[in-house]
């Protein structure tokens, strides 16, 4: 039981969730600390659990999708589906409960997260076909993945505003930046079996420029947050530490040394994610 539940828990890359979750939990509070909403375990809880069904459902949809694909590449012919780990029959059980589990929860929140669920999964599920077509992919991701703080903020309220909107465009920019860098591992792979990519599309130098770009505007989303969400000295704190942790990413990996790729995608995102986000959150509540 525990060994199957491991497999699973590897087939959607778990531990990844801390990119996307901290993101989540800014919505969450932003919406508690800025207007008349109250905080509740009951909906903390189910927020928090839409999170890992959209995840999982987006993540178990992709390694279904790609399964044939990835038994190409040498870098992911041993994921789970395409090792014989979890059947593709199994994996797309997977997909479609968590699918329902993450529609049925958001009913138990609010109409408007409920209505919009249809439309969230399909966003977090075409990410997987976008790379047959388009370079821009990696946008699609990150807009996939930006919806965590602005969909944690509508659970809250029911209501847009700008504030979560601009954590929207935040969270895409950082995670489609990011998702470049990861990508330069397969710039040849993508070329020779007619799969598209930025280093696929501009080369490791110019898909390197570009995510330099693109996360130059992440860098003056989070200025322009701070200064309209009145950000105190936590605040400031931990996007100073966010946008090191950016910059050093594209410090450590360069069209001449790709080793470093891993570490600039897992360890310095995920560390950037957490920690801004906690300091996000004490900025907020104190």
């Amino acid at each position: 039981m525990i060994e199957n539940i491991t497999k699973y828990f590897k087939l959607v890359r778990f531990a990844h969730t801390v990119f996307c979750l901290p993101f989540a939990l800014c919505g969450f509070f932003l919406a508690i600390g800025t207007t008349e909403s109250r905080f509740t375990w009951i909906l903390f809880l189910q927020v928090l659990l839409c999170m890992v069904f959209a995840r999982n459902t987006a993540m178990g949809f992709n390694r279904w999708l790609d399964r044939d694909v990835d038994a190409k590449n040498d870098r992911t012919k041993n994921r789970e589906i395409p090792a014989g780990k979890i059947s593709p029959r199994n994996a797309m059980i997977f997909v479609v409960v968590n699918a329902l589990a993450f529609i049925v929860t958001t009913f138990f929140i609010n109409k408007m997260v409920f209505f919009l669920s249809p439309v969230a999964l399909f966003v977090v599920m075409f990410y997987s076909y976008c790379k047959r077509f388009t370079s821009l992919c990696h946008f699609v991701l990150g807009c996939g993945m930006a919806l965590s703080p602005l969909g944690a903020y509508l659970a809250v309220t029911g209501e847009w505003a700008v504030l979560p909107v601009l954590y929207f465009f935040l969270v895409l920019t950082w995670g489609g930046g990011f998702d470049i860098i990861y990508s330069l591992q397969d710039a040849g792979f993508d070329s020779e079996n007619n799969l598209h990519s930025i280093p696929q599309a501009l080369g490791i130098s110019g898909a390197l420029k570009l995510s330099s770009i693109v996360h130059i505007v992440t860098g003056i989303l989070v200025l322009v947050i701070g200064y309209l969400q009145n950000g105190g000295i936590w605040f400031w704190i931990g996007a100073g530490v966010f946008l090191i942790l950016l910059f050093r990413q594209h410090k450590i990996v360069s069209s001449n040394d790709l080793s470093k790729v891993n570490i600039a995608f897992a360890t310095f995102n995920g560390m950037a994610s957490v920690i801004f986000s906690l300091f996000d959150i004490l900025d907020i509540l104190l």
